[in-house]
């Protein structure tokens, strides 16, 4: 089945590309269908050779069959010519029939082997195809499980590309390191102011607060002042 083969193509594929196989991307596509032609070659020639031993099997087989009816053919002559008194031809006619019989086993034999071989090759041919059947039938399988990682892989190559978690993880450690500053930037500021002139200044607005609410009562208590009616 191109076992040979299979490995040589595969060693140059990984030469070529310099990538292992075990990737199961194209490339081990690309092997599988070259190993799948060896194969396939394989077959045509085991296909061939048993074809050749059919060949020579019914070639000795009718040379057993052509030789039965020779060994009857002189059989019969010798008993014709017994009684019709031809001793010489008969004694001739028995001795070849007599050397063809002692041949008989020897290509029946033979027949018998080849016979044996040729049932056993076509065994190993139908094997052998339906093998090749099957083979082919992975390689269309492995096509399609291949088309569809490389769409596995496009859609990956997408979500990486538009990676939204990605982003939004920026975005919030962005965020994070405002508020961040925010709030070292508000305690710095805290931190900074003198707690005593907080407290005097706070002092001085209660007072004029106060002040300003006293003048306000002052002047609700107070009478309105009354203005003349000037006429012109």
């Amino acid at each position: 089945m191109g076992d040979r083969a299979g490995r040589v193509v595969v060693g140059s594929w990984r030469w070529l590309w310099g990538r292992p196989v075990e990737s199961g991307g194209q490339i081990a596509v690309a092997v599988a269908e070259e190993s799948l032609q060896s194969m396939q070659l394989s077959v045509q020639k085991l296909a061939q050779a048993v074809a050749m031993q059919v060949g020579a099997y019914e070639r000795a087989k009718k040379k057993y069959q052509a030789k039965t009816i020779e060994l009857s053919t002189y059989e019969q002559q010798a008993a014709l010519a017994q009684k019709a008194g031809q001793i010489d031809g008969a004694k001739l006619a028995m001795g070849r029939a007599i050397q063809i019989e002692k041949l008989l086993p020897a290509l029946e034999q033979q027949v018998q082997q080849a016979e044996a071989y040729v049932t056993a090759s076509k065994d190993k041919l139908n094997r052998e195809r339906l093998k090749l059947e099957h083979y082919k039938s992975d390689m269309q399988n492995m096509k399609d499980l291949a088309e569809v990682n490389a769409a596995l892989e496009s859609i990956a190559q997408v979500n990486n590309d538009f990676d939204i978690g990605s982003a939004r993880s920026s975005f919030e450690q962005a965020k994070n390191a405002v508020e961040g500053r925010n709030l070292r930037n508000a305690a710095l500021a805290e931190l900074s102011e003198n707690p005593q002139e907080k407290l005097t200044a706070d002092l001085e607005q209660l007072s004029l607060d106060a002040e300003v609410t006293q003048r306000l009562q002052a002047l609700e208590a107070a009478p309105m002042p009354q203005f003349e009616d000037r006429q012109p």
